[in-house]
């Protein structure tokens, strides 16, 4: 099969990687949060916060509650600005998921678990 048949023929020719390189149109059934931040994004935002905070963790133990914050702050600053009460959601979650604990003696000292 010659490549220039296609060009010769009535069929009109199918472009094979017409979609590589362009952004999907927004879809109008996406959901929007509150704050004008599709839920997807925000669910990925989720991700990145929690994976940020558990790298951290992992590599020094323990930690306080301000050093944790000011770290994830500096490795998530590339991609999106994180809202402080957004973190302390998340450092929530991960310790009701066992990941970190507080130490008994200051609230403000977190443990790595994991």
């Amino acid at each position: 099969y010659p490549l220039c048949a296609l060009a010769v023929s009535d069929e009109r020719p199918v472009p094979l990687f017409s979609s590589l390189g362009r952004k999907q149109k927004a879809d109008a059934s996406q959901t929007v949060g509150p704050d004008g931040v599709p839920t997807a994004v925000v669910e990925a935002r989720k991700t990145w916060v929690e994976a940020a905070v558990v790298r951290i963790m992992k590599s020094r133990k323990s930690g306080s509650h301000q050093n944790l914050m000011q770290e994830v702050i500096h490795q998530l600053s590339t991609r999106f600005q994180p809202n402080l009460g957004f973190i302390k959601k998340r450092i929530e979650s991960l310790i009701e998921r066992e990941y970190l604990k507080r130490d008994t003696a200051d609230r403000h000292l977190y443990h790595y678990l994991a």
